[in-house]
């Protein structure tokens, strides 16, 4: 990947960047925003379309309810104030990608505004605000290669075009690519818990279009700045944040001027590129949507829209930190999804510690998943199958390195805990005579180690432990063995 610039840390760090985020996200509907074709990805091209979406004269938008219910309990999950009142625009526009020649939008009065998410700001939390969440239709899909003749053409495929969209508008409230990382992830997070997006980057189900400029610390006004799209991936945004900073510092610094505009990142060479000077809202000439009448949302629909919002992810980690004595970092990790924090509280109800499953989770699990690139809902080990590995463990039954064995078995066949164990069951020696000769023998060897422990250096208890267990190849019963070595040092 192409470096950015090369600045040294004394000039970087006399600037500091503004950054606000405009997240797109597709509503998980059946249908689209403004017609009964079918919401879905993966149809063949131009399939999913009819007079209205593409346009035609005489069809006539009827807003989708479902949509609006999404949008609604989306903008109260982010902290949004929602308007009992909002009316739809048009924002007009050409594209070949968009067949009436305006996208159907929200402009000065959208459906809900200063909301709030908080992320990670050292021991504390900062809090970026929300400006604003809008209702809007997609446009359809430019194909600019894949076709034998795409150095000449461009295709288009329309099924995309009225998806149900809201656009969520941060405040330039975030100073370094890490606070928009955060960001993103929190936003996910909260868009995935209320089901109203499967939030597929892949897909196109969540876009981001990232604003930033930069300015003297300290320094009142903003900087002119440049609009940075085509980012597909939360880490990509980090990168393309980081290196369109340093451009424009670059170019502050040797005494030019930074223009306001669209630019392009090309995650290949690592840079962004320019693509067009940024429009101004003038520019779409906005003006209220004939068709639609004002979108109305009482405060009883509202409320009972409010009435199935889940329990939220940062509510979640809060009480579960608190119900099974996990630490924050086992929490964030256990709640990544809402499917997998339902999975883990299944389980910690069921486990005999609740905090050994997430022990497990956190190191034998979640090493496995990443070293073979998989994620947690992949797991050829279940929760289930966590239990009963965590309860055999806290039993005295499994030592770790049995488990760990039988963990790396699990992997290696693609198979749940439970069979293996079944089929492998390791043996434990439990037999208090047996091992108390294996310490006997241990001890024996070790005779300076026993003078140690005699001595009052209690800790050296543990390097019998460890002798006795490779001697026995892991077999013996931990809890026993412990209990044993104690006692014939103490004798």
């Amino acid at each position: 990947m192409a470096a950015a610039v090369t600045l040294s840390p004394e000039i970087r760090a006399k600037y500091e960047a503004v950054i606000g985020l405009e997240v797109h996200v597709q509503l998980l509907t059946g249908t689209k925003a403004f017609c009964s074709c079918a919401n879905r990805f993966g149809a063949p091209p131009n399939t999913n379309v009819c007079p209205v979406c593409l346009g035609l004269p005489g069809a006539l938008p009827v807003l989708n309810r479902r949509a609006v219910e999404f949008a609604t309990l989306a903008a109260l999950a982010l902290n949004c104030e929602v308007r009992e009142r909002s009316i739809f625009a048009r924002k007009n526009y050409f594209y070949p990608d968009l067949p009436k020649g305006y996208q159907i939008s929200q402009y000065d009065k959208p459906l809900a505004e200063h909301g709030r998410i908080e992320v990670p700001d050292g021991d504390g939390k900062k809090r970026i605000g929300i400006t604003r969440l809008h209702m809007e239709e997609d446009a359809g899909k430019s194909m600019h290669e894949g076709f034998a003749d795409s150095a000449t053409r461009t295709y288009v495929d329309l099924n995309r075009c009225g998806t149900p969209l809201i656009e969520i508008v941060s405040e330039p409230d975030m100073r370094t690519p890490e606070e928009a990382y955060e960001y993103l992830t929190r936003l996910k997070e909260i868009m995935l818990y209320t089901a109203v997006s499967d939030c597929n980057m892949e897909e196109g189900s969540l876009r981001c279009d990232a604003n930033v400029s930069v300015r003297l610390k300290g320094a009142g006004r903003f900087g002119t700045k440049a609009e940075v799209k085509n980012v597909n991936s939360f880490r990509f945004i980090r990168a393309a944040l980081e290196y369109e900073i340093e451009r424009q510092i670059e170019i502050v610094e040797s005494g030019g001027r930074v223009v306001q505009e669209t630019r392009l990142w090309n995650a290949g060479e690592g840079r962004t590129y320019s693509m067009r000077s940024k429009e101004q809202a003038h520019d779409y000439r906005y003006f209220p949507e004939p068709d639609l009448p004002p979108l109305i949302v009482t405060e009883d629909w509202k409320a009972e829209i409010a009435s199935r919002m889940p329990e939220l992810p940062e509510a979640r980690r809060r009480r579960m930190i608190a119900e099974y004595s996990i630490t924050e970092q086992d929490a964030r990790t256990l709640t990544a999804t809402r499917a997998f924090a339902d999975q883990f509280e299944s389980a910690a109800r069921a486990a005999k510690n609740p905090r050994r499953v997430a022990n497990l989770v956190q190191s034998e699990l979640t090493m496995r998943l990443k070293a073979t690139g998989l994620e947690l809902e992949q797991s050829p080990i279940s929760m289930k199958g966590v239990v009963q590995a965590a309860d055999l463990a806290e039993e005295g039954k499994l030592s770790s390195k049995q488990l760990k064995q039988l963990f790396d078995l699990c992997f290696e066949r693609s198979e749940d805990f439970g069979p293996v164990y079944e089929r492998e069951k390791p043996r434990q020696i439990t037999d208090s005579s047996l091992l108390e000769k294996m310490i006997d023998e241990v001890i024996a060897a070790n005779p300076a180690q026993a003078e140690q422990y005699r001595k009052g250096k209690k800790t050296v208890a543990a390097f019998f432990v460890g002798q006795v267990m490779k001697a026995s190849k892991g077999q013996a019963n931990p809890a026993l063995l412990n209990e044993l070595v104690a006692k014939k040092l103490d004798g």
